[in-house]
């Protein structure tokens, strides 16, 4: 049984990102050549699995897609657990035992962000061999110092932000940024710090729009005849913020199932309304200053291209590291990145928690240093 030559699996679950394929070819031919493995690819994450859609991830289908973005074997956000079939929403969890059975697999390797992490739970808890890798452009996986993805992505945000201080200054303009980041602000934070934005907006620290105005009110005066405003999708107000916090709480304490909908309904109702609020931020900014405001949303360009070369090393050590742990049958961890090494994290640990931006950051104090507005 010691000689048995192992085989596994490997999908990509979420949102797309950069460095999905590096880590794929990381674990792959990691597994392959170092250590004699098969290995095989799932179409579309947790649905090809399902639904026992594969590719062999040989060496030549691994060849070239180091520098390559997205990812060769496609993505869903099916949850395993809760997945429509015939336009009904069942536990596939059964499905995916059977053919990890047929297809004589010792494990399933799941690449993706904080959703991933606690679908590979579930399957770690119904009896299943997985080992995950944290991947997203928002930072906000727990237990790890960083996820691949985000540098790429922060080093395109930054540049946006580059450009739009040429327009802004032309045109003596407030230039509103909307960055990705529903829950954290990360991706924000850094391009913010490190394009230069004037202002900085964060889904952890809830601003006043007044003292942003005043904020760039007081940099006209000082002869600034422009301001950049980098705001991430999920920043709030504070009024927002409190109204947010009401209704989450009412969602958790809710105790039938009339009363758990109607908050669930009010809770989507905020979300809905939520999705305007940086076009409702710069009419607010205008109407404040007199100064004429311009919005750019930079969307899922943050997602798009090839990895940086930090996210290719990031992605290949993870990856690679993924493979010793298989070798070792060291199984229902995540791959954490940790200085320059990487730790087996139980997903126990992972699953169900957010990396936010703490208050007090070394970011957020050099923001503040250098005269950032942080919007509080």
């Amino acid at each position: 049984m010691a000689n048995k030559r192992q085989r596994i699996g490997i999908l990509t679950a979420g949102g797309d990102c950069p460095g999905l394929n590096a880590a794929i070819r990381g674990v792959g031919k990691a597994a392959q050549g170092f250590y004699q493995m098969d290995v095989i690819g799932f179409r579309d994450g947790f649905l090809g699995l399902v639904e026992n859609r594969f590719i062999e991830l040989d060496r030549s289908a691994l060849s070239g897609i180091l520098t390559l973005g997205g990812t060769i074997l496609g993505t869903s956000r099916d949850k395993p657990h809760r997945m429509v079939i015939d336009g009904k929403t069942k536990d596939m969890t059964g499905v995916v035992k059977e053919n990890i059975k047929k297809l004589k697999l010792d494990c399933v390797v799941c690449l993706g962000g904080g959703g991933t992490q606690k679908n590979a739970l579930r399957l770690h808890q119904a009896g299943i061999n997985v080992i995950t890798l944290p991947k997203t452009i928002d930072n906000d996986v727990a237990m790890t110092d960083a996820t691949f993805g985000y540098a790429t992505a922060l080093d395109i945000a930054t540049d946006a932000i580059d450009r739009l201080h040429s327009t802004a200054h032309s045109h003596h303009r407030i230039i509103v940024a909307e960055i990705m980041g529903h829950r954290a602000g990360w991706l924000t934070l850094g391009a913010g710090l490190a394009g230069g934005a004037d202002v900085i907006l964060i889904p952890e620290i809830p601003y006043d729009v007044k003292k942003i105005s005043a904020a760039i009110r007081q940099r006209s005066k000082k002869g600034s005849s422009f301001s950049i405003v980098a705001v991430a999708e999920g920043a709030k107000s504070r009024e927002d913020a409190q109204l947010f916090k009401i209704v989450e709480k009412n969602v958790k304490r809710a105790e039938s199932l009339e009363s758990t909908l109607a908050a669930k309904h009010e809770l989507a109702t905020l979300e809905m309304r939520h999705q305007g609020n940086t076009l409702r931020l710069a009419h607010q900014l205008e109407e404040l200053t007199r100064l004429e405001s311009r919005v750019t949303i930079l969307g899922y360009v943050q997602r798009g291209g090839s990895p940086s070369t930090e996210d290719r090393i990031l992605a290949t050590r993870l990856g690679t590291a993924c493979a010793d742990l298989i070798h070792k049958r060291h199984y229902g961890v995540m791959v954490a990145a940790r200085a320059d090494g990487t730790e087996a994290v139980p997903l126990e640990k992972v699953a169900g928690k957010l990396k936010l931006v703490p208050p007090d950051h070394s970011w957020v104090q050099s923001a503040r240093r250098v005269g950032t507005c942080l919007g509080d």
